[in-house]
């Protein structure tokens, strides 16, 4: 029997919280990433570190479900929770006038084909789902390849699985590359959410309770920039220096700042483009009576008037 071979820079890390799963990946990718150039290096700037890698969580849902080190902060992270799970930027997406060329949401929701018209995947995968928990056909894609190849930003997220096991959703999802420092955590942090989201549409459906069950984040390039190499040094400072509990958050102890996001989000004050009022009426749903006195009257109206 020959010796066992393994490739360092293939990473599998299993634990049971996201900030704890999504930590270890980062720090693996730099010990043992590959080197690389990308295709958005600027002279002088090093290589990238880049793994193969696979990233398992237990218990997704659970607590403490936030890491301190995530580049952007919680209310940023509150609106791209919005932007997979509502669509909340959809509208911002328009090529031909150099706007966003996708989101995830619209992909995922509204997967537009050349002469075949919209699709939701999300809800067809749903439907499969509640027929038969054990399929292997509940899956939805971004990829457009008419459109892709030639894309200047190609979406990072290629593919979500999804598969009820005891009475509990799980989920794989394939990126074809993900920033690891910067993207990843805020990725999973939003797919785990769409989880929960699709496991209580399922508990609906199906006419029990179905929880959510384990989350895999696949990446074929799971990366830590060159670029800013001088910046990751803080993140590594941190984990040399505070215990883990002193490292990452309760989603409760950070409502207030996830408030932000959604008071954001309903005053519009991100661009000129306006959001649809119906997500300003299910945002003033969200936001708590005592803080609505901070919401945009120019919006408030828009959502009366409508």
């Amino acid at each position: 029997m020959g010796s066992e071979w393994k490739d360092p820079t293939v990473i599998d890390i299993h634990g049971r919280t996201l900030p704890e799963v999504w930590e270890r990946g980062v720090l693996e990718c730099w010990e043992h990433g590959a080197r690389f150039e990308t295709e958005y290096d600027k002279p002088g700037d090093p290589p990238s570190r880049d793994c193969v890698a696979r990233l398992v969580v237990k218990e997704p849902m659970a607590e403490p479900r936030i890491h301190k080190a995530i580049p952007a902060g919680i209310e940023d992270l509150e609106i791209y929770r919005q932007e997979v799970l509502y669509g909340v930027h959809d509208n911002w997406v328009d090529p031909a006038s150099g706007k966003w060329e996708y989101t995830y949401h619209e992909r995922l929701f509204d997967y537009r084909v050349p002469q075949a018209g919209a699709i939701d995947q999300i809800e067809k995968a749903i439907e499969k789902l509640a027929q038969a928990p054990h399929t292997r056909r509940a899956q939805a894609v971004t990829w457009q390849c008419w459109q892709d190849l030639d894309c200047v930003d190609p979406a990072c997220l290629q593919r979500l699985w999804f598969r009820v096991e005891d009475d509990r959703l799980n989920l794989n999802i394939t990126m074809r590359s993900n920033d690891a420092f910067k993207a990843a955590f805020m990725n999973m942090y939003a797919f785990t959410e769409l989880q929960a989201w699709v496991a209580g549409r399922l508990s609906e459906k199906m006419g029990r309770a179905i929880g959510v069950g384990r989350y895999i984040h696949m990446a074929d390039s799971f990366h830590i920039y060159g670029s800013y190499f001088q910046e990751f040094e803080s993140f590594l400072r941190m984990v040399g220096s505070q215990p883990f509990e002193q490292r990452v958050l309760n989603t409760e102890s950070v409502s207030f700042f996830t408030m932000n996001g959604r008071i954001t989000l309903f005053n519009n004050t991100q661009t000129d483009i306006l959001l649809p009022v119906e997500h300003l009426r299910r945002l003033y749903e969200e936001i708590p009576q005592d803080r609505r006195d901070e919401l945009d009257p120019v919006q408030m109206e828009r959502m009366k008037k409508a």
